[in-house]
C-alpha cells in the first residue's frame, strides 16, 4: 500500500472515531442510565417547568423549549409531544406530588374529616408552588385535559376521600369542588374552610 493510502486511510479512521465520540457524547447527554426515551422526557419536562414559572403558561413555546434543552424540535416532539402534551404532562407530574402529600395527610382519616383535609391540603398544595399557581391563574388553564371530567382524577379523589368505587359520581364532584376553589378562592383561609365544613362535610357524615 502507498503511503498516501496509508495517509488516507488513518484520516478516515480518525474521523470516524471523532463521529463516534460525538454520538456518544450526544447518547450521554441524553441518556442516564438506561431508558433513553424516559430521560430524554424528563429533562424536557423539567426544563418545560422552568419556563412556563419565568415566560407564563400563554407565552411557552417550543422554539425557546429546544434551545434551553440544547436539542431539535423534532427530538421535542419526539420524545415529549407538542405544546398542549408538554403542557398537560408538566400538570399531572405536579398532581402526581399533591397526591402524595395528600395520600399521607389523610392517613388514619375517614369520613368527613378525611374528606376535608383531602379538599385543604390539595388547596394547600396547588396554591403554594410557583407552577401550579401558574397553571390555576392561566387564561387556559381550565382547557388542561378537561380536568374537570376527568376519569382518572376522579379515581384518585375516591381513594383519597375514601369514597367507595360505586359512587363514581361523588368523586367527580370532589374534582369539581377542588378545582373550582383553586380557580375562583372564596374569600380567605378562615372562609373557605367554613364553607367546606358547612356544605361539604354533611354530604360524607
Amino acid at each position: 500500500m502507498r503511503r498516501t493510502d496509508i495517509i488516507v486511510s488513518d484520516l478516515r479512521r480518525q474521523s470516524l472515531n471523532v463521529t463516534k465520540a460525538r454520538v456518544l457524547v450526544v447518547r450521554e447527554d441524553w441518556v442516564v442510565g438506561g431508558d433513553r426515551r424516559a430521560a430524554a422526557a424528563d429533562r424536557i419536562y423539567a426544563a418545560a417547568a422552568d419556563l412556563l414559572v419565568g415566560d407564563g403558561l400563554d407565552a411557552f413555546d417550543i422554539d425557546t423549549l429546544a434551545a434551553r434543552v440544547h436539542c431539535s424540535r423534532a427530538t421535542i416532539y419526539r420524545y415529549a409531544g407538542g405544546k398542549a402534551q408538554i403542557r398537560d404532562a408538566v400538570l399531572m407530574r405536579m398532581a402526581a406530588g399533591i397526591i402524595d402529600t395528600v395520600r399521607r395527610a389523610v392517613e388514619g382519616l375517614s369520613g368527613s374529616e378525611r374528606v376535608l383535609t383531602a379538599i385543604t391540603v390539595a388547596l394547600a398544595q396547588m396554591r403554594s408552588d410557583p407552577v401550579r399557581r401558574l397553571m390555576m391563574s392561566s387564561s387556559k388553564a381550565l382547557e388542561l385535559s378537561e380536568l374537570h371530567s376527568s376519569p382518572v382524577l376522579g379515581r384518585i379523589a375516591a381513594e383519597l376521600t375514601g369514597l367507595t368505587d360505586d359512587d363514581p359520581q361523588a368523586a367527580l364532584w370532589i374534582v369539581h369542588v377542588v378545582l373550582s376553589l383553586a380557580y375562583l378562592p372564596i374569600g380567605n383561609k378562615q372562609t373557605e374552610h367554613e364553607v367546606l365544613r358547612r356544605f361539604v362535610a354533611p354530604a360524607f357524615d
